[in-house]
């Protein structure tokens, strides 16, 4: 789960944010064009401002680039007309550091809106896009490339999607009925297919974190539910003075994660997919893994974050590898420097298995933790370039 709340990528509208300072080799360059440029803003967030240089711009694709000017963690979003929806955001802007957004949006009312703190209520303006009659030419090939890599990864999305409804129908049965070694065996391979397309669960909003909300995220007065609270009542060895849940409360979280289950299967069968939402799908799951998973906060209670790390980097995988000849034939250099390093990152999970499954995060050593951490970072940085290589 993304930590502080879920960020809507797979709108209607084609996203990705590029962050300026993320670790690995190279930089990603947020000075392309001016803000002389009409569909080029800079962004200024403070600790309690948020100076955006234009109030509007030109329907197409739009570039914020973000600097914090506070001490503040910000982050900095594009939200809907509703006020409610976020079309686009880039999260964990540290003091002093720059970051980049791109959208593609079409004419509308928008807000920008920064959160310093990255909680509470956000510092907002209006922001209107108006109409424009730029026409972006592609090629037919380039056609024929997108259409393939939106059909195969809406077929990918869907299976995993009917496999995590199967899976799950089965861990809560065992879970109710008090076979508590069935469903702590099978808990980590449910949890295998959310993972794998967890940014796109992200985007329904209320769904993610009634499913996947970890206790530590939680804001006063809110209610738990989902995988988490089910893991800590199944391996509660960690928990201080804790009381087992009874018969009844299992029955009600597991309904519960039940039926939010099968109602964002329903969800994904609808959804298609901006093939710029594809590539940031995969970077997005990258970032699961550096806010969560790599640093063992993911399965507090289970501790099989090397499972949930594993699945982020799959769905990663599987993203890239679909859009992978169009980012051939636009930069082949980036092309190959994600390959390797997805397989140099795959080589470092690989030695961490134990039979089908892997070790328990808590057996890893410092040295090792460091290892599957760098190798995150060195993928990240190209991986975040991704979406705006396949941008038409």
């Amino acid at each position: 789960m993304k930590r502080i709340h879920p960020a809507g990528l797979l709108s209607l509208l084609a996203v990705v944010a590029l962050p300026l300072t993320a670790c690995g080799t190279e930089s990603t360059d947020v000075s392309s064009g001016s803000d002389g440029d009409a569909r080029i803003m800079s962004v200024t967030a403070g600790d309690d401002s948020c100076e955006v240089s234009k109030a509007e711009a030109p329907a197409g694709t739009l570039r914020f680039n973000v600097h914090n000017a506070g001490d503040k963690v910000n982050e900095f979003y594009l939200v809907g007309e509703d006020g409610l929806q976020i079309v686009a955001e880039v999260e964990n802007i540290g003091p002093g550091a720059n970051s980049q957004l791109v959208v593609n949006a079409p004419a509308g009312s928008y807000f920008t809106a920064c959160k310093p703190g990255m909680v509470g209520t956000s510092i907002r303006a209006d922001f209107e896009v108006t109409a424009s009659d730029e026409k972006v030419e592609i090629s037919a090939d380039e056609k024929e490339q997108i259409a393939l890599a939106q059909k195969n990864y809406a077929a990918y999305v869907q299976d995993q999607s009917a496999q995590l409804l199967e899976k799950t129908t089965e861990f809560v049965q065992l879970y109710k009925d008090g076979k508590d070694d069935e469903a702590r065996a099978l808990y980590p391979v449910a949890r295998t297919h959310w993972e794998r397309i967890e940014t796109v669960a992200e985007s329904f909003g209320t769904l993610d974190p009634k499913m996947d909300a970890r206790e530590a995220d939680l804001q006063p007065g809110e209610k738990w539910t989902g995988w988490h609270r089910i893991e800590k009542d199944l391996w509660p060895q960690k928990a201080e003075d804790y009381t087992a849940l009874t018969t009844a409360e299992r029955a009600t979280y597991a309904d519960d994660l039940l039926a939010n289950t099968t109602t964002l299967d329903g969800k994904i069968a609808a959804l298609s997919y901006p093939v710029d939402a594809i590539a940031r799908g995969s970077s997005g799951l990258l970032e699961e893994v550096a806010t969560g998973k790599v640093t063992g906060e993911e399965e507090i209670w289970s501790e099989t974050d090397l499972w949930d790390f594993q699945a982020n980097v799959d769905g990663a995988k599987v993203a890239f590898a679909g859009v992978k000849p169009l980012v051939e034939a636009k930069d082949p250099a980036l092309a190959s420097t994600l390959q390797q390093r997805f397989d140099a990152l795959q080589e470092l999970l690989d030695a961490q298995r134990d039979g089908e499954g892997f070790r328990k995060y808590g057996e890893l050593d410092k040295e090792t933790v460091k290892e599957l951490a760098d190798a995150v970072n060195a993928l990240s940085e190209p991986l975040s370039r991704l979406a705006g290589v396949v941008v038409p």
